[in-house]
């Protein structure tokens, strides 16, 4: 493939190969870019983690993880004898300098074996606690000293508030150009997410009318039906807020708000994303009550099942102050977007698991029609559903078939089930293909990162600073607390879902 032959040669180093992002996301991820030969001849997978297994054993855990995670199903025994050989695993210990050594010893070896220069990649799938050991050893060792061959990679969560942003932002820096440091969020690798840039940018007929002019307010919201499994440890450190708003939403939100771009140049895109954050309403101490609401899921019933509260999760304090949802009114104070809210609100243990972005359209200026015609009338909205399925509704009025003039809703729908074969990547099978091609624009920058942070400090603070005495205020299996319908219901409007489903006619329900 043209593709492939474009990228170079090219090593990933995997810190914390041993865990469960790699099992189930980076190894499926790159057996299927090996699948449809986007990986170059010359590659490699170094991988290296404290657990003490042979080489032979990580490649069976590795095999494992594809056949049970990949989109493209179990292994082929031929493309897995081929695939196999990229890979190779050493124990290392991230604090020791001898595991670096190794590292370049190996990577210099490569290159001298491959007869050309090598990209190198430093992904780290560990915990944020080693991110700073890792990233300075990384730097002082030497390994990343070709600053357009090498790149480092780094999972979320990037810092726990602004001030840890910025200090790692700071260290980052110290080490490494930003154009080497590619913060990575899984979410903006998702097809739709990529879809809202074409869907805006490529046609000509929503643009004029993407403004308040037009618009009467945008919610985002993104809900699981999940609990928080194994994970209490990090939540309790995180909550909803700084788990998915201050990345995932935020992001989904700069890429409706943002200006169209002059190029699709990754810093051009990064630019007006950053100047969706800066334009961010900041909040006063004294309004946070007013435009953020939290909650924590107790037991109730999950399709059938009986499930625990959040407090009763493993490793979760017993009188937790976390909130598993939040909802938050944003506004952004430019031309375009002057007093259109946005609503946001994700949580777990919800309804339902899905992720959807309405934009609701301001009602006509004048009702021509009878009122008895119009009984079912509702907003012109377009929908754009991210997951569980994938697809744009747009929803106006039309005339009901009779003899009379009845006005009902009705859908235009873009499935993309139906409209494309074969399946879509993964988010980490096109966000790791832009960190080979050295590609940064669905990549976070520096500035993004504290300008989210920033926006939400006073929101923290508050809720750090005043325990929530009504927690948990919102039953598993449910919509979230009943502040968050207050929030949005003061304003005359309410949370809308509308899930891309069809009847046996293939239409939208």
């Amino acid at each position: 493939m043209e593709a492939a032959k474009k990228l170079g040669a090219t090593v990933i180093v995997i810190f914390g190969a041993a865990g469960d992002l790699t099992w189930r996301k980076l190894m499926p991820a790159i057996y299927n870019l090996y699948l449809d030969q986007w990986i170059p001849d010359h590659f490699a997978v170094l991988g290296t983690a404290h657990t003490d297994i042979s080489n032979e054993a990580f490649c069976k855990h590795v095999h494992d993880g594809i056949d049970k995670f990949s989109r493209t199903g179990k292994t082929k025994k031929s493309d897995w004898t081929a695939f196999q050989k990229f890979i190779q695993y050493k124990k290392g210990d991230f604090s020791d300098p001898s595991t670096y050594t190794a590292i370049k010893t190996q990577i210099d070896k490569l290159e001298k074996a491959w007869g050309e220069p090598v990209n190198r990649i430093f992904y780290m799938a560990v915990p944020p606690t080693f991110f700073e050991d890792i990233a300075t050893r990384i730097g002082q060792s030497g390994l990343s000293a070709n600053k357009q061959l090498s790149r480092i990679v780094i999972e979320k969560p990037f810092g726990r508030d602004l001030d840890s942003a910025r200090h790692l932002n700071n260290l980052l820096h110290g080490l490494f150009d930003e154009s080497q440091i590619y913060r990575i969020d899984h979410y903006l690798g998702k097809e739709t997410v990529q879809n809202i840039l074409a869907f805006r940018f490529a046609n000509a007929m929503f643009e004029p009318i993407w403004n308040r002019n037009y618009i009467d307010h945008v919610q985002i919201t993104v809900s699981e039906q999940l609990g928080v499994e194994n994970r209490g440890n990090y939540y309790e450190t995180a909550g909803a807020l700084r788990d998915m708003i201050q990345n995932h939403l935020l992001q989904l939100m700069c890429l409706i708000a943002m200006e169209s771009p002059i190029s699709f140049n990754a810093d051009e895109i990064r630019n007006k994303k950053v100047d969706v954050l800066n334009a961010l309403r900041k909040f006063k101490p004294e309004d946070v009550h007013k435009n953020a609401v939290r909650g924590q899921y107790g037991a109730g019933w999950i399709e059938g099942k009986k499930v625990k509260s959040y407090r009763q999760e493993p490793d979760v304090n017993k009188a937790s102050n976390v909130e598993t949802f939040a909802a938050v009114k944003f506004y952004i104070d430019n031309w375009r977007w002057q007093g259109v809210p946005f609503y946001m609100r994700t949580g777990k243990r919800m309804n339902e698991t899905i992720s959807v972005v309405t934009i609701q359209f301001r009602p006509v200026p004048h009702h021509s029609f009878p009122v008895e015609t119009t009984e079912n009338w509702q907003p012109n909205r377009l929908i754009l559903n991210i997951q569980p399925h994938m697809g744009i509704r747009l929803r106006f009025q039309a005339k009901q078939p009779g003899l009379k003039m009845l006005l009902n809703p009705v859908d235009m729908l873009f499935d993309y089930n139906d409209a494309y074969s074969g399946g879509t990547p993964e988010a980490y099978e096109t966000l790791l293909l832009d960190i080979f091609q050295g590609d940064a624009t669905l990549f976070m920058r520096a500035d993004q990162v504290e300008a989210a942070w920033e926006i939400l400090m006073p929101v923290i603070n508050a809720w750090e600073a005043n325990t929530s005495p009504n927690f948990p205020n919102y039953d598993s299996g449910e919509q979230g607390p009943e502040d968050a319908e207050a929030l949005i219901a003061k304003d005359g409007h309410n949370w809308i879902i509308m899930p891309l489903e069809k009847n046996d006619h293939g239409l939208a329900k």
